[in-house]
């Protein structure tokens, strides 16, 4: 039964006054409710057309009075149905009011719509309505309440689920974000927040000229725990002692921000993937462009501005700057830092991220493909900002000898940088002749150096075979090590008592793939140690190899480093593996007659800027200075860009390298432990030490699923291998995402014809809900 207060409530009641008083029946397509009438219809239907069969009462005069008072003030405020709002909130003809809030304008719109209006309709209307003379090009509605964009501008509101008691938003797609580039350094840019971080992310790099973005990723600004909270304004003044030295866009461009995404008018060049017929774009010795902005950036905002602020590594000004970064002091603190990852397949806007709010931008995966110092000088640069950053901050562990290798490093890679911005303004006319870079392209690449022209015999395996000594830890034991003579074939290790009992059964005998690998070396001591971490079935064994100098262990270390993911030692890869542990021993040693250093230099270096805090206390600056100088000897001959190769050489080449913790619990566990999520493998580790319990190989995983109700990660590998967990501070999702992510980048290949798939890393990484 409608109300009195409905147009409909209205039509019946006067129409069931009237129906007694009728001479004959209403005229044809009339019903009684009187539904679907007009008032003017029904006012002539009431006064004009009927004939009363007997004289009216009072009462039912009075009743006619007011029906045609009632029916004379509707017609005066509104003459069609259109302006009768009915107690649901809608009106007669079935329209709804729906509120939009413009955002560039802080005004709240009404507007007068139905469920069958689609979402270009309504972005229409409301531009009509606003009547503001205005690009209205890149805005798009956003229902807050739902974390949505309505992007799809043929879907009705029904569609959407739309009713009146949805407040939407008109809104810019792109909006300003605060950028931390891996150098520490902040930028504005305008990102698209409709986007999903994955493509946000490719645009990104595509602007910055950086390589294979699938890489890298945006993670949310960790907290230091042992901080108060401090106020934004705060917040805001620590970051800006941080901003980029120098604009990136023209000054007098009206803009010191950079539009990432693509504008109307103009293409973004992209670096794309691997070619063979790309031309060199930098100097493969020092990283320089090899001819003008444009051949950096193409047609991107940056041909403009000023590219060696990105490609130039940046000295640390001020030991305050560091003091004040957060340092994780334990594995549970590391394990916190990637709560913050951005979700690849959702856009900025629904996880939350506001306008001119601050992300960082870092390399996520540590799968560094095809890295070219001819194409790739902003991202070697940037890769070797973070691993620098990474180890100053102790999120990294590195041993005593290894930093002072580092802070020499940096040191040389700041002393040349300097130079070459010198250079490069004196010669910023040099041209590449493009027939000439294509004869001389020899790769420097991280997969290896120069190729060897003799092929050897390539139809037998190589082996190694020497007395090495084994030790096999155990509980309350205090045996040390004992000499074996020790003979490595294809992946598998086996131990004799002497090398004339090598022809019969081994004492021991160990197959090394699938396990962990990790040095324990001190070159002043003359200590040359591998543990070996072998998988089994209720755990992990640990096992000691001690080599008895720099050549053995850089052979047995590269062989056992193949062997646990599955290669022997034919492979390709060893011989470059060998020569660069032997490299990276060298760079560590202490020269026994070090050269006259002058003060001027001395004063030249800050230690504080160089080495983590845990040295700084360990050692005063005057020791350090010297052992790093003295360090820097071994390194003083390289040029900017094999210095910064060489740095992230030795950042690869570190324990903890590439290993990104979680905090979780396992299916069967009472306690909170970590799971490692590297490249190749998943490691369940103790939370309080570190030590790895056991190894899985994504090569041996069949399958991995995701219960999304418990939150819960399943993991099922060969040999009916199942492997559970709950992760507990973050969601499940970030874990899924790393796990599907590193499966895609271990497809990719050299091949100049491949572009990025992205509906393929959506599919490995999205997961559905």
């Amino acid at each position: 039964m409608q109300t009195l207060g409905s147009p409909v409530g209205v039509a019946d009641c006067a129409g069931h006054c009237l129906q007694s008083n009728f001479c004959g029946s209403p005229p044809s397509g009339l019903s009684h409710s009187f539904v679907g009438c007009s008032w003017s219809w029904l006012g002539h239907l009431l006064f004009k057309d009927f004939v009363p069969r007997a004289p009216l009462s009072s009462s039912r005069s009075a009743t006619l009075l007011t029906a045609r008072r009632l029916l004379d003030s509707l017609q005066e405020g509104a003459m069609a149905l259109d302006g009768i709002r009915m107690p649901d909130g809608c009106y007669a003809d079935g329209t709804w009011e729906l509120s939009v809030h413009v955002t560039d304008l802080s005004r709240d719109v009404t507007l007068r719509v139905t469920g069958e209006v689609h979402i270009g309709g309504v972005m229409l209307k409301l531009v009509e309505k606003l009547d503001v003379k205005k690009d209205w090009s890149d805005h798009a509605l956003w229902w807050e309440k739902k974390r949505t964009w309505l992007l799809k501008t043929h879907w009705t509101l029904d569609k959407y689920g739309i009713q009146a008691d949805a407040k939407l938003q008109f809104t810019p797609q792109h909006k300003l974000l605060r950028l931390q580039l891996p150098n520490m350094k902040y930028v504005k840019v305008k990102v698209n927040f409709s986007d999903r971080v994955f493509k946000a992310v490719s645009d990104i790099c595509k602007t910055f000229n950086i390589r294979h973005p699938e890489e890298l990723s945006l993670l949310k600004k960790p907290r230091d725990p042992t901080k108060k909270k401090k106020k934004k304004l705060d917040d805001q003044s620590e970051d800006e002692a941080l901003e980029l030295e120098g604009p990136l866009i023209t000054p007098g461009s009206g803009t010191d921000v950079l539009y990432i995404g693509p504008l109307k008018g103009s293409i973004y060049s992209s670096p794309g993937l691997y070619s063979k017929t790309m031309t060199p774009t930098y100097d493969a010795h020092d990283g320089s462009p090899l001819s003008p902005t444009s051949a950096w950036f193409g047609d991107s905002a940056l041909s403009e501005g000023n590219p060696g602020i990105l490609a130039v590594s940046q000295p640390i000004t001020s030991p305050e700057i560091l003091a004040k970064m957060f340092k994780p002091q334990a594995l549970l603190d590391k394990a916190k830092i990637n709560q913050g990852w951005l979700d690849s397949s959702r856009s900025l806007m629904e996880q939350d991220v506001k306008e001119n709010e601050a992300l960082l931008l870092r390399f996520k995966y540590y799968s560094f493909f095809d890295l070219n110092p001819k194409y790739d000088a902003i991202r070697i640069n940037q890769l070797y900002e973070q691993a620098k950053w990474a180890i100053l901050l102790e999120e990294i562990e590195c041993t005593e000898e290894e930093m002072m290798m580092f802070a020499a490093l940096q040191y040389h890679i700041n002393k040349l940088s300097i130079m070459t911005s010198e250079n490069h303004l004196n010669n910023s006319d040099k041209e590449v002749d493009e027939v000439d870079a294509a004869l001389s392209d020899l790769e420097i690449t991280l997969e290896g150096g120069k190729t060897s022209t003799i092929l050897g015999d390539i139809t037998s395996i190589p082996e190694l075979a020497d007395y090495i000594k084994v030790f096999k830890p155990k509980k309350l034991t205090l045996k040390g090590y004992k000499q074996y003579w020790c003979t490595f074939k294809d992946t598998s290790i086996s131990c004799y008592k002497s090398k004339e009992e090598s022809s019969g059964t081994p004492a021991h005998q160990m197959n090394l793939r699938g396990c962990e690998v990790t040095p324990d070396v001190n070159i002043s001591g003359q200590k040359f140690n591998i543990k070996l971490l072998i998988p089994v079935a209720d755990g992990m064994n640990e096992i000691w190899l001690r080599c008895d100098n720099e050549k053995q262990y850089a052979h047995w270390m590269a062989a056992c480093r193949l062997a646990s993911k599955g290669k022997t030692m034919a492979d390709s890869s060893y011989n470059p593996e060998v020569q660069n542990i032997l490299s990276f021993l060298k760079m560590q040693h202490l020269n026994p007659d070090p050269q006259f250093i002058p003060e001027q230099i001395t004063a030249d270096i800050n230690p504080e800027c160089l080495v983590s805090p845990r040295y700084l206390k360990k050692y005063k600056n005057k020791q350090i200075t010297a052992r790093i100088l003295e360090a820097h000897q071994n390194v003083a001959q390289m040029s900017l860009i094999e210095a910064k190769m060489r740095f992230i050489q030795a950042w690869q080449s570190l324990p903890e390298f590439g290993i990104t913790h979680f905090i979780a619990r396992f299916q069967g566990g009472k306690k909170e432990e970590l799971i490692g999520i590297a490249y190749n493998r998943l490691i369940r580790m103790d939370a309080g030490t570190g030590d790895a319990i056991k190894t899985w190989r994504f090569s041996n995983m069949k399958q991995w699923n995701v219960n999304w109700e418990i939150k819960m990660v399943t993991v099922e590998f060969a040999d009916e291998v199942r492997l559970s967990f709950i992760c507990t501070e973050v969601d499940c999702k970030v874990v899924h995402e790393f796990i599907g992510g590193y499966i895609f980048l271990s497809t990719r290949a050299k091949d100049q014809n491949e572009s990025l798939d992205e509906e393929m890393f959506y599919k490995l990484t999205s997961g559905w809900v």
